[in-house]
């Protein structure tokens, strides 16, 4: 089968397989386990499997892009209140390093959950930034959701003000809607909708939902973060955070050394 298609597909196959025929054979998930099936499986995956093509993180600088672009629309008044709401989410979601369907809704309306939805009531601001509550996340096993804590910033990166202008806009347009993130129609942004906007104005094909995610994970390791602040800052059960992280472990060590004999390292954004 590792002729025709992916190894991990095949692995997946077998896990499938055991599932259906363990009532029958209890013996099954042993024999799948065993030292002959996993080794064969293993060498199978390193004669024909291919590397994992992962999405580009974003970066500060396509950030800074992003900010830019809604300064000049703001500037020459064409700015929509769907421009502000994109805006503060890719901000948002960058900074707190949330997962693309923790801001929207799926394009599949049987797997939309408004349980899951953030709130407008849940939104408090602060001296040093603004928060507010994730009802649920992949990790949150109890269902007691995390609130999120975004600084202000120095820079052109800054998420506080566009989220600030996304909440005037919002507040005037949908006084008594429930919904934190909400687009001009009244309904839940989809994920469809941001990815094509993200593309409109980031034309590059390696960026996806995820690269916020990445990039949020990968700025915090430069500011000087340890890896259990970013792991807890982005809501991971297990080390499988460091597959964010996507410059090299030596490379960031050099960067954080050399920043801090120099100057003190930029504050990182503070999450709970």
């Amino acid at each position: 089968m590792c002729h025709h298609i992916k190894p991990d597909s095949v692995d997946s196959y077998l896990s499938g397989i055991c599932n259906q025929l363990e009532d029958h054979f209890p013996e099954v998930r042993k024999n799948r386990n065993s030292r002959l099936a996993s080794k064969t499986l293993a060498g199978c995956k390193r004669l024909r499997g291919t590397a994992t093509k992962r999405k580009r993180p974003l970066t500060t600088r396509h950030l800074t892009i992003v900010v830019n672009w809604l300064k000049d629309r703001v500037a020459r008044r064409v700015a929509t209140h769907d421009d502000f709401l994109f805006v503060a989410q890719l901000l948002t979601g960058f900074y707190a390093l949330l997962r693309l369907g923790e801001l929207t809704y799926p394009d599949k309306k049987a797997l939309r959950n408004p349980r899951k939805v953030s709130q407008r009531i849940s939104v408090s601001w602060r001296d040093s930034g603004y928060s507010y509550f994730l009802p649920s996340h992949k990790a949150d096993a109890f269902f007691e959701g995390n609130t999120l804590m975004i600084e202000k910033l120095d820079g052109p990166a800054d998420p506080y003000k566009p989220f600030c202008d996304y909440i005037s806009s919002r507040d005037k347009l949908f006084p008594y809607h429930p919904q934190l993130w909400l687009r001009a129609d009244g309904t839940v942004p989809t994920r469809s909708w941001f990815i094509t906007r993200m593309r409109k104005i980031l034309p590059d094909s390696g960026i996806a939902g995820q690269s916020m995610r990445a990039g949020g994970a990968t700025c915090l390791a430069e500011s000087g973060a340890l890896p259990h602040i970013i792991q807890a800052a982005g809501r991971w059960s297990s080390n499988t955070f460091q597959i964010y992280i996507r410059k090299n472990p030596v490379l960031l060590q050099g960067m954080i050394h050399g920043r801090a004999a120099f100057s003190d390292p930029p504050r990182a954004p503070t999450q709970a």
